[in-house]
């Protein structure tokens, strides 16, 4: 087992398969990153179906916030715990929607590592892929770009919280140590955007903006558990107390 696949007993999100897909199901990043390209047209309509959106604005944060939560999770995981950076560049990763909302797979081309370290986490998690993303789901819908850079935050933080969610765990104030490190110069000013803490024994992401997924028929008026429309100090005792959540 590589220390690719390995990250998979974390939690299911950081299940990344080896080698090149077949199938007209598998969507290629550079490709969902044209302008007006087919694929990211695809990935917003099984969105929009799957959660009855009530305006393009909605869906395109909604669909940010899920996507941003699951297709870079393994290399976020991977950097917060071995320093390496997995090649999720555009041109060498592949993700399989859902059949309604999210991502229910992701593949890479070669388990590669790049040379460097944090500033080449953020070519090619954030400049090279979740940040040129939210530009063109700005320029195609009326979202703005700091709710959807909050998606990006959102997502990102994801990648930390979720190994401290499942029954075998990272330490979350290890965890908590390298979202720090990330997020303190992200691109994006994603650390204006919310904020990890530690709850019940696991991390929790705390965010300063709002997917609206709550205005969807899917959402059917739950504001999520993260969400700035619950003052902090609730969200925090909800969290404590295990109550249930929606996460990206």
């Amino acid at each position: 087992m590589t220390a690719v696949t390995a990250l998979a007993r974390y939690a299911p999100r950081y299940k990344v398969e080896v080698g090149e897909p077949e199938g007209p199901e598998w969507l290629r990043v550079d490709r969902i990153l044209e302008p007006d390209g087919p694929e990211l047209t695809e990935l917003l309509k099984r969105d929009y179906d799957a959660s009855g959106h009530m305006s393009a604005h909605a869906n395109a944060l909604s669909l940010l916030s899920f996507y941003a939560g699951r297709a870079p999770a393994a290399a976020l995981l991977l950097w917060a715990l071995e320093g390496r950076v997995l090649d999720i560049r555009p041109d060498n990763l592949w993700v399989r929607p859902h059949d309604g909302h999210g991502l229910a797979a992701v593949a890479i081309r070669s388990a590669r590592f790049l040379p460097g370290g944090l500033e080449t986490l953020y070519d090619v998690v954030l400049r090279q892929h979740l940040l040129p993303l939210s530009a063109e789901l700005h320029r195609r819908t009326s979202a703005g770009v700091r709710q959807l850079h909050g998606g990006v935050a959102a997502g990102c933080a994801m990648g930390f919280c979720a190994a401290t969610r499942e029954r075998e765990t990272v330490s979350p104030t290890y965890l908590l140590d390298r979202w720090r490190t990330f997020v303190a110069k992200a691109p994006g000013g994603l650390a204006r955007l919310g904020d990890i803490e530690i709850a019940a024994g696991k991390l929790v992401y705390l965010r300063n903006t709002c997917c609206l997924y709550f205005t969807s028929e899917a959402g059917t008026g739950t504001l999520c558990g993260s969400c700035c429309l619950t003052p902090r100090d609730e969200r925090l005792a909800a969290y404590e107390a295990g109550r249930p959540i929606i996460t990206v």
